[in-house]
C-alpha cells in the first residue's frame, strides 16, 4: 500500500529541489531522513519535514506497520506558479526576476522481503 505526502508552493526552483530529491529516491525511509539531515542544500529542510510527514501518514493509516520496512518508492518535483518581479537597476533599466515555486510529492511503500 502506498502512503503519500505532498508539499505545494515551496519557494525554491524545481531544478534545485530535484538535486536533493535524487539523493533519497529508492532509499529506506530512515536512511533517507538521515541523508537529508546531513545535506547542506536549502531544499533539504522542507524535504525532511515532508518525508517525516509521509512516515507519520503511514503510521496513522496502518497500525501493524513497521517503519523500518518503508522505503521511498517515488519522489517527484513539479513546477508551481512563477512569481514575476521587477528588479530596477541604474540608468532607468529594469529586469524581470522569476521566483519559481515547486510542488513535491513523496510516495512511500513497504519493502517486500524475498521469501526464502
Amino acid at each position: 500500500m502506498e502512503y503519500v505526502a505532498r508539499l505545494k508552493h515551496l519557494q525554491a526552483s524545481p531544478q534545485k529541489v530535484r538535486l536533493v530529491a535524487n539523493l533519497i529516491r529508492g532509499k529506506n525511509a530512515e536512511e533517507a531522513v538521515t541523508i537529508l539531515q546531513h545535506t547542506k542544500k536549502r531544499a533539504s529542510k522542507p524535504l525532511t519535514k515532508l518525508l517525516k510527514s509521509a512516515i507519520a501518514n503511514a503510521e496513522n493509516r496502518d497500525d501493524s506497520l513497521d517503519v523500518e520496512e518503508l522505503y521511498v518508492k517515488e519522489i517527484f518535483v513539479d513546477g508551481g506558479p512563477v512569481l514575476k518581479r521587477v528588479w530596477f537597476t541604474t540608468m532607468g533599466r529594469a529586469f524581470r526576476k522569476l521566483k519559481r515555486q515547486s510542488h513535491v510529492t513523496i510516495k512511500l511503500d513497504r519493502r517486500e522481503e524475498a521469501a526464502e
